[in-house]
This record gives structure tokens, sequence and C-alpha cells, in this order.
């Protein structure tokens, strides 16, 4: 990992905002965005990376990222990357096609999303959203 100032401050924060969560494996959920982060290659993405599940999962949002001065290419990466219900799935995948930092975030999320090995006891739930992603990761692998 690229352990600048503004990944210093991301890791702490990724803490601060995980802190009480957990994952559906029952481990805390801070494990899952920094295995992420630990996985890319430059400080855009390791940022990125940490910080991929924020505004969607806690109570910060992107704008008090972007006041934090994490930078607008963190910052329209996230954008990307936060799922609005609204949105089908895999339009909103789709869309993290055209950012580099979004796409190498998401993949690595879909891949470490999609080890059953982190459950205790994959369910059909579990299955079907493995399915979901690799559908997804074929999207954004495709030329």
């Amino acid at each position: 990992m690229i352990y600048t100032d503004r990944t210093k401050r991301a890791v702490r924060l990724m803490f601060e905002a995980h802190r009480d969560q957990t994952d559906k494996g029952g481990l805390p959920y801070v494990f899952h965005p920094f295995h992420l982060a630990e996985q890319m290659t430059d400080e855009a993405t390791t940022v990125a990376a940490l910080l991929h599940d924020v505004a969607e999962d806690t109570d910060w949002t992107l704008e008090d990222l972007r006041r934090m001065g994490f930078g607008d290419d963190v910052c329209d990466a996230l954008a990307l990357l936060t799922h609005d219900p609204a949105v089908p799935y895999m339009d909103y995948v789709a869309a993290i096609r055209a950012n580099p930092i979004a796409r190498a975030v998401k993949l690595a999320d879909l891949r470490h999303n999609s080890d059953l090995s982190r459950l205790d006891a994959p369910d059909e739930k579990a299955l079907a959203r493995v399915e979901k992603y690799k559908k997804a990761i074929a999207l954004l692998t495709e030329a």
C-alpha cells in the first residue's frame, strides 16, 4: 500500500466510519476495504479502495469526503462506486467502466465479494450474488 498523507487520512476515516460494522461472515468490515487497498497500484486507487463503501454504508457523504480534501480524482470515482438503489445494478456497473480508478476498485471489490470462503455457510442468496458479480466482472473486463 502507498502511504501518503491522503492515504493515511483515508485509513483513519475508513476505520472510524466502519468501526462497528461486520461483513456477512461476521468479521470486522474494515478488513474488506483494507484488503482491496492492498491490491491497488497507485495512491488514487488505494484511497478510493479504502473509502469505496463509506458514502454508501455509513453516515458520511460524498460531499463530506470532498470537503475533507480527498481530491476530485478519488471523489469522482467514489461517486461512481456509490450505488443509487434507483439505478439498475448493471447500469451502475456500466457507468464505472469509463473511470479507471473506479473500475480497478470495483473489480477488486467484486472478486473479494465473490469469495464464498468468507462465509460460514453460503446460501442460495450468496450463490445468486456471485452469479450477478460474475456478470459485472465480465462487463468491466470486456474490451
